[in-house]
């Protein structure tokens, strides 16, 4: 499985480690230096969340975290909201008639 957001593309970058040592000039030393450079991987922050597709079917995905916080992605309803059943909304709406106009006649 790719190390690849499945919504911006985004991917492994390389670039260098680099370790120093030494006390920075401004707290008195001499300067930090350079003891060593290795090559290194900048991973993305992937997430498998289960998403809605355009469709309205759900899915898992690996996404990044910042598509995730941008709001890129749907994430998926677990449960349907709650609905009351239609007698009860038939009462509950009687009820609302006769509060509006006053005493039902």
């Amino acid at each position: 499985m790719p190390q690849k957001c499945e919504i911006c593309g985004k991917h492994p970058s390389f670039g260098n480690q680099v370790t120093t040592r030494g006390k920075a000039k401004y707290l008195g030393g001499v300067g930090t230096k350079v003891t060593g450079i290795s090559p290194r991987k900048f991973r993305p922050n992937l997430q498998r969340v289960r998403i809605t597709d355009e469709n309205g079917t759900s899915r898992r995905a690996r996404v990044c975290t910042q598509c995730i916080r941008a709001g890129r992605i749907t994430k998926r309803i677990k449960n349907r909201p709650f609905q009351l059943p239609a007698e009860a909304q038939a009462l509950l709406a009687a009820r609302a008639k006769i509060g509006k106009g006053g005493k039902k006649k």
